[in-house]
């Protein structure tokens, strides 16, 4: 899986200040409909983007706990100076899916945003959500389905091997598919599930995509494939021609009362 290196938490944070991405982010706001003074658990909080736009939303009188098992994503969350005046305290800490450093019962919404396609036991991870959850709290889950991506290349076959390849950093890079009844064997009452779909026609390196590119490349290279380079290369000159396309699917669920 991604080794989360400095220079690979400075990438990805990258691609989470693109116009597609941000706008991503809005979207998962609007879903999660926070409220004043709501206690918000954030699972794999990267470099801390979301979490403070959380803060904003529920206020001086909520909380927001952000999560990650990398410390140099912790550092960038914690450095970040996205702190206004009115918003709730943001607390960031070493953790993991396996075990939530929190209390039973003592969050109302809990948020995993590409995450639990890196978790190779689901059930754990969604029991531990469940329990730090109090009943009638809200998850909300977003990932990836990576056999949904169209990327378009003059060579059909090296991109066939580059995804193939690239796949190997995800625990299951085709999880939302079986996310639904995942979340309602751990109890969970799934209210809504949604489509949403990261397009860049053109190439623009500042998009999702085209901050993907390095990522892939460096990725595949560490781990002795030879043709990152090329494919990257490929991609970059493509021009108008340049085509990408993935589905991100959100699930939103309720802890019974």
């Amino acid at each position: 899986m991604l080794d989360y290196d400095a220079a690979t938490s400075r990438r990805i944070e990258q691609t989470y200040t693109t116009p597609d991405v941000v706008e991503q982010r809005a979207q998962v706001l609007a879903a999660l409909a926070l409220r004043p003074g709501e206690r918000v658990l954030d699972i794999g909080s990267g470099p801390g983007l979301l979490a403070w736009q959380m803060a904003a939303a529920v206020g001086a009188d909520g909380r927001i706990d952000g999560i990650d098992p990398s410390e140099s994503m912790l550092s960038l969350a914690a450095a970040r100076d996205d702190v206004r005046v009115g918003a709730a305290p943001v607390v960031f800490r070493r953790g993991d899916t396996e075990s939530i450093p929190l209390p039973d019962a003592s969050v109302d919404v809990a948020v995993a945003t590409q995450v639990l396609e890196y978790v190779a036991d689901i059930p754990r991870a969604l029991a531990e959500m469940y329990r730090v959850l109090r009943p009638g709290g809200r998850v909300l889950v977003l990932d990836t389905d990576w056999e949904s991506v169209v990327w378009h290349s003059r060579d059909p076959g090296r991109m066939a091997r580059v995804l193939t390849a690239w796949e190997a950093h995800l625990a299951d890079p085709y999880l939302p598919r079986r996310l639904g009844s995942e979340l309602r064997r751990a109890g969970f009452d799934v209210d809504r599930a949604f489509v949403w779909p990261l397009l860049n026609v053109g190439y623009v390196a500042q998009t999702y995509s085209g901050g993907l590119i390095e990522l892939v490349a460096a990725f595949i290279g560490n781990r002795g494939h030879t043709e990152g380079e090329a494919w990257a290369a490929d991609l970059c000159s493509l021009g108008e021609d340049y085509f990408f396309s993935l589905n991100r699917y959100l699930f939103c669920a309720t802890k019974p009362v």
